[in-house]
């Protein structure tokens, strides 16, 4: 497509870089979902209405997603291609998959949403499943898959041996399989691909679907399975035979109320082989893998609920030094429930009243790309602290940042760091920047990304050089 605005590559160079290839069939479409999201990007936990400048805006944008030729899979095919090409010289790379529900129920007058929760809650809304690409170092690269969909309306009257009844193609399940092909597509086929999912993906029909595409996973288990190699019994018992390997301290997530501790944990490994259920015996042999065990055994007191993992991989695992490398690499799924807070409390995506779910679902797509550079941008100051910061802000944005937090008319020729901007901006969206505090999150950073957009509006009016 054509991007020779000068306005697009002032206000969002990254978005026009991100989606520079997209093809929705039509140019003026194309150039206005530019325009529309470099307004979404600029302020991206306000609505639509916010967003935009004036009333004409605000119409173009709403017009953009009542479009029929304004698709998410047309949105997000660029975001893919690029995240492919972030991909290429990595080694090994992990797509962590997650699924979380999107609540519209304050908003009864969009079309077309489906139930969500319990039947009790009443509650309406989409269903998002996302595959998040991600080094080995924990930066993401942008999504590998996502799927938005909508429950029927009488999902909940269907008894669970109905559903059990149906072929996987039929079940909400099978989002686990779409986005593996969908990442090992998207993945350049010289990495290692390793898939992350939590108890939810002990699927056996996801691990035939790995072992079909030459593709690794690590799952926590969720099914006591049947293990028929080298013991026979049931998965824990088997694991809970085998000797302690050694033990590690990790961190355990806050739970009701109580913060996030440290814990200390023993580690149990063993090959192990699964027998197939049932009712996919005929078509699925025997399925050899490694499960690790890590359990915490002598919990504080006022613990209720120790740590428990019992993580199944088909990475070998042979030492205990291997056993602790998966147990860390598990520890990144955490990070797939980061990105979906910032996609719903960062980009604001459930207060959004459009008219209907065809309306809804190109705009989330856009949404989805600017909440992973919001993401990337955090934990980049991390992973690359000295970095230009030219990675992260266009010219007049690291000059007005610069001008504005030093307050001063004279900017240097050499740009700051990722380091520096992303505390300067982290510092807009009110972080304290104490000796104790740690590096800025992305709630702090999504309030002073807005500020900056307003700051850097402001310099490009009084620079327009």
């Amino acid at each position: 497509m054509d991007t020779e605005n000068p306005e697009l590559d002032e206000l969002s160079a990254w978005l026009v870089h991100e989606l520079h290839d997209v093809a929705l069939g039509d140019k003026r479409l194309e150039r206005r979902l530019l325009t529309t999201g470099a307004k979404l990007a600029a302020r991206p936990s306000v609505s639509i209405n916010q967003a935009c400048a004036d009333w004409a805006d605000t119409k173009a944008a709403y017009r953009l997603f009542a479009n029929a030729k304004t698709t998410a899979e047309k949105i997000r095919a660029p975001h893919y291609r690029r995240t492919r090409e972030r991909a290429r010289g990595h080694k090994r790379l992990f797509a962590i998959q997650d699924t979380t529900y999107l609540n519209y129920t304050h908003h009864p007058s969009t079309k077309g949403l489906g139930p969500i929760g319990t039947a009790q809650q009443k509650l309406s809304g989409m269903i998002l499943h996302t595959s998040l690409l991600m080094t080995e170092q924990g930066l993401p690269l942008g999504l590998a898959s996502q799927e938005i969909w909508v429950r029927p309306p009488k999902m909940h009257q269907r008894t669970a041996a109905a559903r059990r009844k149906l072929p996987t193609e039929a079940k909400e399940s099978a989002k686990w399989l779409k986005a593996l092909r969908q990442s090992r597509a998207v993945v350049p086929p010289e990495a290692q691909l390793i898939t992350i999912g939590d108890s939810e993906s002990d699927l056996f029909a996801l691990f035939d679907l790995a072992r079909a595409l030459g593709t690794e996973l690590l799952v926590r288990a969720a099914q006591n399975r049947s293990v028929c190699a080298p013991e026979v019994g049931r998965l824990w018992e088997v694991m809970g035979r085998q000797a302690v390997c050694g033990q590690l301290q990790v961190v355990a997530s806050a739970r009701k109320g109580k913060p996030k501790r440290q814990a200390l944990v023993t580690v149990r490994f063993a090959p192990v082989s699964l027998k197939a259920p049932q009712h996919l015996r005929k078509t699925m042999g025997d399925m050899p893998l490694y499960a690790v065990l890590v359990q915490e055994e002598a919990p504080p007191r006022d613990v209720s609920s120790p740590l428990c993992w019992l993580l199944l991989t088909t990475v070998p695992v042979d030492s205990f030094a291997d056993a602790v490398e998966r147990i860390r690499w598990y520890g990144l799924r955490w990070q797939i429930e980061v990105y979906h807070k910032v996609l719903k409390s960062g980009c604001g995506v459930e207060k959004a009243q459009l008219a209907s779910v065809e309306r809804l679902l190109p705009y989330l797509a856009l949404l989805s790309i600017i909440a992973w550079r919001l993401f990337w941008m955090t934990l980049l100051a991390r992973h690359a602290p000295e970095a230009p910061c030219t990675l992260v802000l266009a010219a007049h944005e690291w000059r007005a940042l610069y001008a504005f937090h030093h307050k001063t008319h004279q900017v240097p020729a050499r740009p700051p760091t990722v380091g520096q901007v992303v505390l300067w901006i982290a510092r807009l969206g009110g972080f304290l920047a104490r000796k104790n505090d740690g590096p800025p999150g992305v709630t702090v950073l999504w309030r002073g990304w807005q500020r900056l957009s307003d700051i850097a509006s402001a310099w490009l009016t009084f620079h327009p050089s």
